[in-house]
């Protein structure tokens, strides 16, 4: 068997175990599972902005069917309806996986306003800054819910468009003005960071 058939085998082993898995957790159970996986590659740098949104907008719709559902039938699932979640769900584990593991990843210089871009990537991913020794939270511990990380991530994605434009523009480099707004941007940002995290909503 060639290295490449080799590794065919070893991930299609991977996502039938992960399937398997699946239909031994409840429909809770394989969310909060899938939750810790997405912020686990934020906080790796295996997801872009723009991965994390799609997959977190995908998780809220999810979500929502669930509560329609529960409401409809007195705080259960139906056999067919859970089913149902459940290949959702199926499907949104191969994407985390694609996601997590395609060539794709989010690409941050090493200047202030790309080390503020970073750092705000990993806070919600997982933790506060750990120079200010705050405990690991965000999407892992569920401090975030879906909806929160789609809004936060879909910000990130748009400022770092701009930085890309912005640098594309100016042959490689933000000018002073630019960085003060983008500055100014990322300062929003963290506030929002900080108060969605600490709102009371959980997943």
């Amino acid at each position: 068997m060639n290295i490449k058939n080799a590794l065919w085998s070893a991930t299609a082993a991977t996502l039938l175990l992960t399937g398997m898995l699946a239909n031994a957790q409840s429909v809770e159970e394989r969310k909060e599972n899938q939750q810790q996986r997405i912020g686990q590659g934020i906080e790796k740098g295996q997801l872009t902005p723009g991965e994390t949104a799609s997959l977190e907008r995908q998780e809220r719709a999810v979500n929502k069917e669930v509560r329609t559902d529960r409401k409809a039938n007195g705080g259960k699932l139906t056999p067919g309806e859970r089913q149902h979640v459940q290949a959702q769900q199926n499907t949104m584990s191969k994407e985390i996986h694609t996601d997590r593991t395609n060539a794709v990843k989010p690409h941050y210089g090493n200047n202030e306003v790309d080390r503020r871009r970073e750092n705000q990537q990993k806070r919600i991913g997982q933790a506060e800054p750990l120079i200010a020794a705050r405990l690991f939270e965000g999407v892992a511990s569920g401090r975030l819910t879906a909806g929160e990380t789609a809004r936060l991530e879909g910000k990130e994605a748009k400022i770092n468009g701009q930085v890309r434009a912005d640098r594309k523009a100016n042959g490689g480099k933000l000018t002073p003005s630019e960085k003060q707004q983008v500055n100014g941007e990322l300062n929003r940002e963290s506030q929002r960071i900080y108060k969605q995290k600490h709102d009371g909503q959980k997943r």
